[in-house]
């Protein structure tokens, strides 16, 4: 059954319901307004890659509306969600498009401008049996194997169906298909493409879950197959150590081994990836180190996020048998009665990366986030996010990028 098909079902069956079965699918409902005001200005050291350019710099107006209905009473309750969101350019004059805020302006093969508004709707069927839950249509999704990405004016989208369940205790599992992805700066559906190494493909099956020992201990297993291009198979265990009242360490170690799928080319990529945190009161001290082994890049599908310890704000440190490490600190300003108010500051180093048959490739990126939210009225919950990343590269590109992010959440109902 198709997606759609399978929407108009749910959604004609909630509506035929009695009223008195629908209270929940009412009273439980919710619904919030974001609004982003995004600044994005990226300088190419060493000239755009891909147009004669050395800057792409846009400012735009988002909005992004989150209705998320109850589930009707019953042994099978069904809802209704949907997600309706608009961008607007504010500046970005002809030639300096491309920052991924808002979609091309294909009018003009030469203009490398950015067309001055666009919308997208999503909308999702839903069904619930005790903790089981079932969805089919738009769904953001954060698991190992396949993260929606959320960095620009507006997020992205996946098509597809999701079932999820709590019903074991202390097993939380996770499964589904997926048949598109909407970028963050397109209004329509497309299919996948392995970021790196190539291929299309409108089937993504992925499965797993995460079993809970205890407050501290946590280990996750999952499988994902883009058809025709890879299967990708991860482990990872998360173990939290509570040393004092302020005082814990945090270990998170990931690995994933990847292979081809079908008859696209032959991948072979295994990624070991792990960190840990040392918080001591306001202050946060992490360090991680992250490595590929193979002929091939981590795959992943384009577009979407890598699950790596050093996926950072513009690299992955991914590429063909690359060693990464990072050093990351954090703060919270709350012990100096600035509540609200946050920073982070961290540089990965990443070596042997092949490039021409040598392993001679380096690079290396330094971010820095100062992030304040109001936290009392009338400005209650309004955010302020300054992001400045630098990148310097032998063999890819050399940036310089800042970007300026206000948001506001209100809650409707």
């Amino acid at each position: 059954m198709s997606t759609h098909k399978a929407f108009a079902i749910a959604g004609t069956c909630a509506m035929v319901l009695p009223l008195t079965a629908a209270a929940d699918f009412i009273t439980d409902s919710k619904a919030s307004m974001e609004l982003r005001n995004f600044y994005f200005d990226r300088d190419f050291r060493n000239g755009s890659p891909t147009a004669q350019r050395d800057a792409a710099a846009e400012w735009a107006q988002g909005a992004i509306l989150r209705v998320e209905s109850g589930y009707t009473s019953g042994m099978i309750g069904l809802g209704v969600d949907a997600i309706g969101m608009s961008g607007i350019k504010l500046d970005g004059g002809n030639g300096s498009g491309g920052t991924g805020l808002l979609p091309a302006d294909l009018s003009s093969k030469n203009s490398r401008g950015s067309q001055n508004e666009y919308s997208k709707l999503g909308l999702t069927a839903k069904a619930k049996v005790s903790a089981t839950e079932l969805k089919i249509g738009s769904l953001a999704l954060r698991l190992p194997v396949v993260l929606s990405n959320d960095t620009r004016l507006l997020p992205s989208t996946f098509e597809g169906a999701l079932v999820s369940s709590k019903d074991i205790d202390k097993l939380a599992l996770q499964g589904g298909k997926l048949q598109k992805i909407k970028l963050n700066s397109s209004s329509n559906y497309e299919d996948f493409t392995g970021n790196r190494i190539g291929g299309v493909s409108d089937d993504f099956r992925f499965a797993g879950g995460t079993y809970t020992l205890n407050k501290t201990l946590s280990t996750s297993l999952f499988y994902g197959n883009l058809k025709n291009i890879y299967r990708q198979y991860f482990g990872g265990v998360v173990y939290e150590v509570p040393l004092t009242e302020k005082h814990s360490l945090r270990f998170d170690l990931r690995y994933s081994k990847s292979t081809d799928d079908g008859n696209f080319r032959p991948l072979d990529n295994q990624a070991t990836n792990g960190q840990i945190a040392y918080t001591l009161g306001s202050n946060v001290f992490t360090a991680a180190y992250q490595r590929m082994i193979g002929d091939d890049p981590f795959p992943y599908i384009a577009n979407s996020d890598p699950y790596l310890v050093n996926f950072v704000q513009i690299n992955d440190f991914a590429n063909i048998q690359e060693r990464s490490w990072q050093l990351r600190y954090d703060y919270n300003f709350t012990t100096l009665g600035i509540p609200g108010l946050t920073f982070m500051t961290r540089y990965v180093n990443g070596d042997n990366v092949r490039v021409a048959g040598s392993h001679s490739g380096k690079e290396w990126e330094r971010n820095t986030d100062i992030s304040y939210v109001v936290q009392s009225t009338p400005l209650k919950n309004l955010g302020i996010k300054v992001r400045n990343a630098t990148v310097r590269s032998n063999f890819g590109n050399d940036l310089n990028e800042t970007r300026l992010i206000l948001s506001y959440t209100l809650t409707l109902w």
